[in-house]
């Protein structure tokens, strides 16, 4: 029991990171604390004395959980993990049902644009793009998670970025500029800023939105900020279709896009896109990815 307890405490060490880089891979709370839990089932039936890296092991064991169940997502198993009580995790067996407040603050954490995209990548491509883009591992231990070769990863990697973080050139002053400006309308809209919003919009501004199949448009900076002010957009900055604008994904699962043409300093229009079909076809990414934190934090200790 002592040597159970001391393992749980080590475990316990790495959970943050390790939940961190599952809920990436997998986009949903529930699953990414399944995958962490899986780990430590796995733990406490290994030759823990023959691990070396507990961190890195640990990272490699739930980084191929997530990896299964990503390729598996359309017919896996509903019901819960077959666990033996004396093997449940200690800090997980009273987890319980799902919890949308701390879904909807996880999501809001990592960004809600960042998910939709990563959602968009083959299984490999996720796992690959978060254990090294965003976590740094190298790839030669992305090579054992994944089963490919190093040259392999190193390709599933590259082809992610470009999907993620986007091709076109563009210029990154004017880019980084309008990203302040959405992020500022976006922040102004949720607080019900109605000053802040008029400031932001030409005078003609126009609002063309797409919902319920047709094309309500909405005229004047005036009308437009008395449509939105007040209103909790769930949106983060993104590049759609090549130009700035934003996603709305409540929990990570695409609402609606923004479209924005920005004209000196100003929002001249927008377009707001909710048809499932045109969703679907969007070019979506986030050329400002940031790092939560390297591998050395999930390998440490």
């Amino acid at each position: 029991m002592i040597a159970q307890e001391r393992l749980a405490e080590q475990f316990e060490a790495h959970c943050r990171h390790l939940l961190a880089a599952a809920y990436r891979m997998l986009g949903s709370l529930s699953e990414a604390e399944d995958a962490v839990q899986e780990g430590w089932l796995r733990l406490c039936r290994a030759e823990t004395e023959a691990i070396e890296n507990l961190g890195g092991w640990l990272t490699r064991v739930v980084s191929r959980v997530c990896l299964d169940m990503l390729r598996s997502r359309k017919s896996r198993r509903e019901e819960p993990l077959d666990t033996h009580p004396a093997e449940t995790y200690p800090l997980t067996e009273d987890r319980g049902g799902p919890d949308p407040e701390r879904e909807a603050l996880m999501a809001e954490s990592v960004g809600v644009a960042l998910l939709v995209v990563l959602d968009r990548l083959k299984p490999a491509e996720r796992v690959t793009f978060v254990l090294h883009d965003i976590f740094g591992m190298p790839f030669a231990e992305i090579a054992q998670v994944a089963g490919k070769s190093e040259a392999a990863v190193r390709k599933l990697a590259s082809r992610a970025r470009r999907r993620v973080t986007g091709t076109a050139p563009r210029d990154s002053a004017d880019l980084a500029g309008m990203r302040r400006l959405v992020d500022a309308f976006i922040a102004a809209a949720r607080a019900g800023d109605f000053d802040a919003l008029i400031a932001m919009l030409d005078p003609d501004v126009t609002l063309r939105d797409d919902t319920d199949g047709g094309a309500r448009i909405t005229r004047g900076a005036e009308a437009l900020a008395r449509r939105i002010c007040g209103r909790a957009l769930a949106a983060q900055t993104a590049v759609v279709d090549g130009v700035i604008g934003a996603v709305a994904a409540p929990l990570g699962r695409l609402a609606y896009a923004l479209k924005f043409d920005i004209r000196g300093g100003k929002i001249a229009a927008v377009e707001r896109i909710a048809d499932p079909a045109r969703l679907a076809a969007l070019s979506l990414d986030v050329p400002f990815v940031q790092a939560p934190s390297r591998y050395s934090a999930l390998s440490r200790r």
